[in-house]
């Protein structure tokens, strides 16, 4: 049976990603109950804070968060609400990448982008590729691009078909576009995982609105 965390790294939980999650329903990519944010608050065995399904992104609180396992299944018995319907692909990311935060929202040119470049999307000669650990100039960086399906175990194979770890001289892309749903994007911390998220929807805003 897996140790639960304490209430007090649950709550800290709770409160960055309400933080997050607030911010990003002032962006438009939160609408609703749309989306969902995680973060990591054990590892062995790997346990994540994700918010609760059928809330209002824009209203969530440090207690709107739900734990879950390596697969994605809620874990703590005294918590009867449904972790989010994605719980499964953020723990495999988390678990697939070394990540300790993982984003998903439904940034419109994201669906936009990935519905025009399905076998992902090609970016180079950007300042902006510096902010997501890549070259401004004579580097292509491609936003890797995965179908839809209901089923996470399903989307969690197709991710490490399209996932490439760093190397000693390539960077991981830190972002994945799920066609006609949304974008995934994930970093060592909070900060880090925003900071990917919106410098990867610029440099998709400016794709979709430039080619």
């Amino acid at each position: 049976m897996t140790t639960l965390p304490s209430r007090e790294a649950v709550r800290a939980a709770g409160a960055a990603l309400s933080a997050e999650a607030t911010r990003f329903s002032g962006y438009g990519w939160m609408r609703g109950t749309s989306g969902n944010l995680s973060v990591v608050v054990d590892r062995d065995p790997l346990v994540l804070a994700v918010t609760a399904s059928g809330l209002d992104k824009s209203l969530l609180t440090d207690a709107d968060v739900v734990l879950i396992d390596a697969a994605g299944h809620a874990i703590d018995p005294d918590d009867p609400r449904p972790p989010s319907a994605e719980s499964g692909l953020h723990a495999h990311i988390a678990a697939r990448t070394g990540a300790n935060a993982v984003f998903h929202v439904h940034a419109f040119d994201a669906v936009v982008a990935g519905h025009r470049w399905p076998g992902g999307v090609e970016i180079r000669d950007m300042e902006m590729l510096k902010g997501i650990g890549h070259l401004a100039d004579d580097e292509t960086v491609t936003i890797p691009v995965i179908r839809n399906h209901q089923d996470m175990t399903v989307e969690a194979g197709w991710f490490d078909e399209v996932y490439r770890p760093a190397t000693a001289d390539v960077p991981e892309v830190p972002a994945l576009i799920v066609a006609n749903h949304g974008m995934y994007a994930w970093g060592n911390d909070v900060a880090a995982a925003r900071r990917h998220l919106e410098i990867t929807e610029w440099l998709l805003r400016f794709a979709v609105a430039t080619r």
